[in-house]
């Protein structure tokens, strides 16, 4: 059974997806994250600063890009997410593991893992 706190966090990671990919409002981002970000991607910078460049390169590189959650599972302070992240439109786009660690209510580490959707597979499943 799920706690308020785990239910909470999950419905913070979805506001972050929204508030950052698909709204694009970077402004507003610093209101997800905590005092210390922790960043795991080797192409991201810690902290929030680290963050709104990442994220203001992938608004001007793709102004178009749009994230789908399909899923998120949360333990504890911990949510996973399974995403799909789409570029440009008509592209199969990205499939994307995304693990937040929060604190108090605030993103504090991301981890990830991102790989392209493939053209076709080897059984009918699907990738999401």
């Amino acid at each position: 059974m799920a706690t308020p706190g785990t239910e909470a966090n999950k419905q913070t990671v979805r506001a972050f997806y929204e508030t950052a990919f698909n709204t694009k409002d970077l402004d507003a981002v610093a209101a997800f994250i905590g005092d210390r970000y922790v960043q795991h991607n080797p192409e991201i910078a810690d902290g929030l600063d680290g963050l709104l460049a990442r994220l203001t390169h992938l608004k001007q590189a793709f102004p178009k890009l749009r994230v789908e959650v399909k899923r998120l599972v949360a333990e504890g302070d911990y949510v996973s997410a399974q995403v799909h992240g789409i570029r440009e439109p008509g592209q199969r786009g990205l499939a994307i593991m995304d693990i937040f660690r929060l604190d108090d209510g605030k993103l504090v580490e991301h981890w990830d893992v991102i790989q392209p959707v493939p053209e076709h597979a080897v059984n009918p499943n699907g990738i999401f």
